[in-house]
């Protein structure tokens, strides 16, 4: 058997009125919160009366958890509205380049070569970009002379160190930076026409398909062609 501790509160006294029905029984919702804190004010000890400060911290805490479950609705609208505009901003760039990360690159049947950049940290005396095919064995070495620090762009033709076009196929490029009489390798960035876009699931972002490469993250991205 249950009892009402609320049922002699004059609501309109206080400017309030009392809820009809509760949405779920397991629900907490503001007025709920203040029956139970007028319930504990009509029911305390009047010889040991509720501190002020408690009142206020099971307040406070109400309000933290109210504010918490507000803050991560908000959060879920705003991940989708971010994910639907990265889908719509990555299908425009079906048939277009892009420069990804990658160290691999696929040449296609006629195409000119393979482009691609590098970051270098600091100017350097020489940069070196060299060509292996799957197996390993050096197809091409080119010097591109000094350097500044910055973004770094080159160009492979497509052809061999005796000047004839390779076959198709996958490609291994590579970028050494001189600095200090030493030579380092430098993160190497290519370009690729992407095929498709694949919208992740709950949430996990948009991917690109990329011609010979596979996938990428949207994120991934350093520049559109």
């Amino acid at each position: 058997m249950s009892i009402d501790n609320t049922a002699g509160v004059n609501w309109d006294s206080l400017g309030l009125s009392r809820p009809e029905e509760k949405k779920n029984k397991d629900d907490v919702g503001q007025e709920q919160f203040l029956e139970l804190m007028l319930a504990q004010l009509q029911n305390q000890d009047p010889m040991n009366p509720m501190e002020n400060g408690e009142f206020l911290t099971q307040m406070a805490q109400f309000s933290s958890a109210k504010g918490i479950q507000e803050m991560s609705e908000s959060f879920v609208s705003f991940t989708e509205s971010l994910t639907s505009s990265q889908a719509l901003q990555a299908s425009s760039l079906i048939g277009r380049s892009v420069l990804v990360p990658a160290e691999t690159g696929y040449l296609e049947e006629g195409s000119k070569g393979i482009s691609g950049a590098a970051e270098l940290p600091t100017s350097a005396a020489n940069v070196v970009v060299s060509v292996y095919d799957n197996a390993g064995t050096l197809v091409q070495r080119s010097s591109w002379g000094q350097q500044d620090a910055g973004l770094f762009q080159f160009g492979w033709d497509g052809k061999g160190a005796d000047g004839q076009p390779v076959p198709p196929g996958h490609y291994r490029i590579g970028v050494e930076a001189q600095v200090g009489g030493e030579n380092k390798a430098v993160e190497t960035m290519l370009v690729s026409r992407v095929d498709s876009v694949t919208l992740g699931k709950g949430g996990q972002g948009v991917t690109l398909n990329l011609a010979g490469l596979g996938t990428v993250n949207f994120a991934e991205v350093r520049e559109i062609m």
